[in-house]
């Protein structure tokens, strides 16, 4: 997991992938504030190289009982479908079980197509609408 400001800023060129609304220059602050209300950024990397990151938290709720979701989760364009998306799901998957976690959960923007077919590979379940309203 990232612990550091230097692993949080390493994690941003993946994370704008899927993000590019942020800006490298308040990244690492708007991380460390979300970290205040238990977000954690984990990455997977070689050779010093982060391919895959995903932000995430553990959280309680009365219809899903204590939870991990999952608000980032995102490989390097350049190496996708080479197994590193497998593997950071699946230590999502632990680290949720290790934490004593019963379900996993995420959000997916409708047209991600390619993510929604690696969701379902991965057993996951489409379970609901999503609805939001901008203020």
């Amino acid at each position: 997991m990232a612990k550091s400001d230097s692993q949080i800023l390493e994690c941003f060129p993946i994370l704008a992938q899927l993000r590019p609304h942020l800006k490298q220059e308040d990244f690492l602050e708007k991380v460390q504030r979300q970290k205040q209300n238990g977000y954690e950024l984990a990455f997977l990397e070689r050779d010093a190289q982060i391919f895959a990151v995903a932000g995430f938290c553990i959280d309680e709720c009365l219809a899903w009982g204590r939870f991990l979701y999952v608000y980032d989760l995102v490989v390097d364009e350049t190496v996708r479908s080479k197994g590193y998306g497998q593997n950071l799901f699946e230590w999502l998957i632990e680290f949720g079980r290790h934490h004593d976690c019963k379900e996993l959960h995420l959000d997916s923007g409708v047209q991600r197509f390619d993510a929604h077919r690696f969701y379902l590979q991965q057993r996951m379940n489409i379970v609901c609408h999503h609805f939001s309203l901008n203020l």
